[in-house]
């Protein structure tokens, strides 16, 4: 699994900082977490793969987050046989995009299907995190944060993998070599020869953990971050003030640097990479974020432009 940092910006895209979205890239699928304002420029320049993305999954609907929609869904137009596309996203999210669609007469050459997470319909505290997605390959977590509108945090997460084979367990079993290895596996019985069926907990240790990114900006502290970055493998959550403006961050429901660092420390994230810098900070202040956020929780950091995280599995 990789994680591409499309940008860290926050408001608006500045010159050498574009809005923050994630890429996440996992067995030949993408999946992108949030779609600001030029989404696409990055995207594009990064080579992560028009083809292969499965879903968009938008936090809420400023500007900052939503409003490169228009420009992504063109640009996969340009590809022949596109396949379906899902929009995750709160409710108006649909209402937007098809009104972007029509105003500007798009001519988008493949099928939306669209998930509108409803805040009527968010949990109690000890309920499951309910999905908003999900697939072949992952599942798509979501819970409401706290912010100026309706604003929800995700959690993505890998399949659980078969346990590991054990060629011993096989040879003790009299199992032959060859195809009937792989289809145990990958989970399914097989039936020998000698008309014995074996399933496959017979040759196969304990279920493996996929990998886990969570992905929460535009709040202040809640409980909801703490459940959506339980344990993660890898976070991304916005970092946008700096202490001395701590007072506004709070004013505007946004965390600053310091909130982020104990959130991600307490949620015991294994790493966290702050994004959604505020624009009135130039390079030389963002170096400080990195500074702040270490004196809190040695595993968290800003993140750069264009930075590739490789997660790998933890067995």
């Amino acid at each position: 699994m990789e994680c591409v940092l499309l940008g860290t910006g926050g408001m608006m895209p500045m010159p050498g900082r574009p809005l923050t979205a994630v890429a996440v890239r996992t067995g030949g699928a993408v999946y992108l977490l949030d779609c600001g304002e030029g989404t696409q420029v990055p995207y594009k320049a990064q080579h992560v793969g028009m083809r292969a993305l499965r879903l968009v999954a938008l936090t809420h609907l400023h500007a900052d987050h939503c409003l490169g929609l228009p420009g992504v869904l063109m640009l996969r137009s340009q590809m022949e046989e596109a396949s379906p596309l899902t929009i995750v996203g709160p409710v108006g999210i649909e209402r937007f995009t098809r009104d972007v669609i029509r105003d500007l007469a798009c001519r988008i050459t493949f099928r939306l299907d669209f998930v509108e997470l409803d805040p009527l319909a968010a949990p109690g505290k000890k309920d499951p995190l309910p999905v908003a997605y999900g697939d072949d390959l992952v599942t798509l977590r979501w819970l409401p944060l706290r912010h100026s509108v309706f604003c929800v945090g995700y959690r993505l997460e890998e399949h659980q993998r078969p346990g590991r084979f054990s060629v011993e367990a096989a040879q003790r079993l009299e199992i032959p070599s060859g195809p009937l290895y792989g289809q145990l596996q990958t989970g399914e019985a097989v039936t020998l020869p000698d008309g014995r069926t074996i399933e496959p907990t017979q040759v196969l240790g304990p279920h493996r953990t996929g990998r886990h990114v969570a992905f929460c900006t535009d709040t202040s502290p809640c409980p909801g971050l703490y459940r959506l970055m339980a344990n993660v493998d890898l976070a991304f959550l916005e970092g946008m003030f700096l202490p001395e403006h701590a007072k506004e961050a709070a004013q505007k429901r946004h965390l600053a640097v310091t909130d982020s660092a104990r959130i991600a420390h307490r949620s015991g994230a294994r790493e966290t990479i702050l994004v959604h810098l505020s624009p009135r900070y130039d390079n030389r202040q963002a170096r400080r974020v990195d500074e702040v956020a270490s004196e809190v929780a040695p595993n968290v950091r800003r993140g750069r432009d264009g930075e590739r995280f490789e997660i790998k599995l933890r067995d």
